[in-house]
């Protein structure tokens, strides 16, 4: 079984059988819910992706590349690319928003990361921030994965994800496997080895019409399968160069997609 399959659905676990039932939120639909909860990979042992339902990687790595890459709001790329995840809250001009690739372009934050990273590697400033309070009213929706705090330690390029709000069935496992990407190419570009990439969520929850699907996968964990490789075109040293045809996963053996509801 792979870590990631195993931290997943401990965590799974954890929410049906302890987690707060809250009946009010957002979206009207209650929810099982745990404070804090952390899961942590080294990603110079394995890459995190789930085995015990399809994950698409694809998908997530064009939803991650469209943030960081593009720096884009403008949802019409997304489905240029056959990706619809961001079609519920897009807004009349096409667009997000003030939410995500626009706060990391407005602040140029790839840039300083990269560049911190290679002139000051031991520096602890190095982080990047979506929460960017003038422009959270102007985005369709507040950042849930908001902020990322980077680490170098004997040469390998360490980060953790901090995530305000999380949907564990159907938005952790891109988010995961998102931003472990990511790490790997950051370290890529600044000439570092991929290390410790921790996930830390505020809140975690499971949405009452979620409930049967995740009992469904924690069925399949004795079937788990190892982790999938990661590839990196080893030719790319410039982030903006990155493509999604410049990474992809080997041997990725995986139990079928589970289909669930999305609040919105």
């Amino acid at each position: 079984m792979s870590i990631a399959d195993k931290q997943y659905l401990d965590l799974v676990k954890d929410i049906l059988d302890n987690g707060y039932y809250e009946t009010e939120n957002r979206t009207g639909i209650p929810t099982y819910k745990l404070p804090h909860k952390i899961m942590q990979f080294n990603l110079e042992k394995e890459f995190p992706i789930l085995t015990t339902k399809f994950v698409a990687f694809k998908t997530a790595v064009k939803e991650l590349l469209w943030i960081y890459k593009d720096q884009s709001n403008d949802v019409k790329k997304l489905n240029e690319q056959n990706v619809h995840i961001w079609d519920e809250w897009v807004k009349e001009d096409g667009t997000i928003g003030t939410s995500y690739g626009w706060v990391v372009k407005e602040y140029n934050q790839i840039d300083k990361l990269i560049e911190g990273l290679k002139n000051d590697p031991q520096g602890r400033r190095h982080i990047m921030s979506l929460w960017q309070i003038p422009h959270l009213d102007g985005g369709s929706l507040y950042p849930c994965a908001f902020m990322t705090m980077w680490d170098v330690t004997d040469g390998r390029l360490n980060c953790m994800l901090v995530q305000r709000s999380a949907d564990i069935p159907l938005g952790v496992p891109f988010n995961m496997t998102q931003y472990a990407v990511l790490a790997h190419l950051i370290a890529k570009v600044t000439g570092l080895k991929p290390g410790l990439f921790t996930h830390v969520i505020n809140n975690a929850h499971i949405y009452d019409n979620q409930v049967e699907g995740m009992k469904l996968q924690l069925t399949r964990e004795k079937e788990a399968y190892e982790a999938p490789k990661l590839w990196i075109n080893p030719e790319i040293n410039n982030f903006y160069d990155f493509t999604i045809e410049d990474i992809k996963l080997i041997d990725y053996n995986h139990h079928p997609s589970i289909k669930m509801e999305v609040a919105v």
